[in-house]
């Protein structure tokens, strides 16, 4: 499925609102002039206030993204892509890698699509 070329400063966020930063991991393939985010970049996330009943804190820490580009690569490695802002296509996790929700995706560049 085609869809738009994520780079390491596409607004993202965990489902709960807290915004979250792509860790780039290279610097030689750029994206309206930003590095492209590839499968091995993690994504995390710092302060989500999530609280489940009882009280006990599960806030997520982590994206794991879930659509790598099939024949677009960075050094290699499959470059994330993301078919339209909104809903994105991963899931947030907490420190123990229980699921919370899909990422929302406010901003993307627009530029270049691969699949």
């Amino acid at each position: 499925m085609p869809g738009f070329v994520m780079h390491v400063n596409a607004v993202c966020q965990c489902t709960h609102g807290v915004p979250a930063q792509i860790v780039p991991t290279q610097p030689r393939v750029l994206v309206s002039g930003q590095p492209v985010a590839t499968m091995t970049a993690q994504i995390a996330v710092a302060g989500c206030p999530f609280t489940l009943p009882g009280p006990v804190p599960s806030p997520c820490v982590s994206v794991k993204w879930m659509m790598p580009s099939a024949r677009v690569l960075v050094m290699g490695q499959p470059a994330m892509v993301v078919a339209a802002p909104g809903p994105g296509p991963g899931i947030c996790q907490t420190a123990a890698q229980i699921p919370q929700g899909p990422p929302v995706v406010g901003f993307v560049q627009s530029r270049v699509i691969a699949t």
